[in-house]
């Protein structure tokens, strides 16, 4: 735990360093996910990257998760999952965007957990 607790310090100490970088619009979101949510969600115990070299239906976190919605095909940035069940979902979205003014990424992430699934949580991050 303590282990965790440093890195994810780590995490928010050099974002916090870097912040007006990581806020302008040329940073972008696949370098949010491999800089910051991998790390944090590793920190935390999830096999983000399935260092464990599990099959497909056992990894621990499906990233860009194949998902029917009404008829079309939906990927989210993460789906996090225990024993091949889905837990809930991640949607990123890049620092420049402000996910408490703008309806438009709840909207996304509710569509993923809650129409076809009817999971109970669902996080965006920026």
């Amino acid at each position: 735990m303590k282990q965790a607790l440093k890195q994810i310090s780590a995490l928010v100490e050099r974002f916090e360093r870097n912040i007006e970088a990581y806020r302008s619009p040329a940073y972008n979101e696949t370098q949010l996910r491999r800089e910051f949510i991998a790390p944090f969600f590793e920190a935390l115990g999830w096999d983000v990257t399935n260092k464990a070299g599990y099959a497909e239906q056992y990894k621990d976190v499906i990233h860009e998760d194949a998902i029917k919605i009404a008829g079309a095909t939906k990927a989210p940035d993460y789906c996090f999952r225990i024993g091949g069940v889905r837990k809930f979902f991640l949607e990123t979205k890049k620092p420049s965007i402000d996910i408490k003014s703008q309806t438009s990424p709840a909207y996304q992430l509710r569509r993923y957990a809650r129409e076809p699934f009817g999971l109970p949580r669902a996080m965006s991050s920026q």
